[in-house]
């Protein structure tokens, strides 16, 4: 889906931003002479998830883009009714135009005229309808993921959370152990369980 990977560049992107920021933070602080304190665990800041799997394996995705293919479906089916209806139309006015007077043959080629305008209109209407209904289901996703980061990744201490796409590679590469999404994508899975019920 196009829009869903344009719209994971963009979380991408945001995040980027807040990590550059908060790494400049982190500098001016190191520029203070440290204070002796006992050593600390060093922990990741940085983690990512690689939003291939985590779109295959995140149950309200699936079941969101069942909902738009249910739709597109049910868009397509009541076209190719439409455009057969008026196709029918169309053959029985070729069939009989022959033996139509001059006027009521121009008055029934203006009303199919108007008729194929109608159903282009529609399924423009159609169309624009089912990009609506796309868009706002992908901000909602994009929404739920990215508030769900936001609160998983203060939780577990990170400063950064990246995504990761072979349509989209913005990261080339990652150690293993910086992965999360088997994680991120039970606790998704785990948080929208609950807002089904």
């Amino acid at each position: 889906m196009k829009t869903t990977a344009s719209t994971l560049t963009k979380f991408t992107l945001g995040i980027l931003i807040a990590g550059s920021i908060a790494a400049c933070n982190q500098n001016k602080t190191a520029d203070k002479p440290a204070a002796t304190t006992a050593p600390t665990e060093v922990k990741e800041a940085i983690v990512y998830v690689n939003s291939d799997s985590l779109l295959n394996k995140y149950d309200y995705f699936k079941d969101m883009s069942k909902r738009l293919e249910d739709k597109g479906k049910s868009s397509q089916g009541d076209l190719q009714a439409k455009g057969q209806a008026f196709q029918r139309e169309v053959a029985e006015y070729q069939k009989n135009a022959a033996t139509l007077p001059a006027d009521q043959r121009q008055s029934t080629e203006q009303r199919l005229a108007r008729k194929q305008q109608e159903l282009q209109g529609y399924q423009q209407n159609a169309n624009a309808e089912f990009q609506n209904a796309q868009a706002t289901e992908n901000a909602k996703l994009y929404d739920k993921i990215a508030d769900f980061t936001k609160g998983y990744a203060k939780e577990k201490g990170y400063k950064l959370v990246l995504t990761y796409s072979k349509a989209n590679p913005t990261v080339l590469y990652g150690d293993p152990s910086l992965d999360v999404t088997a994680d991120v994508v039970k606790r998704l899975n785990e948080a929208y369980a609950k807002d089904k019920k």
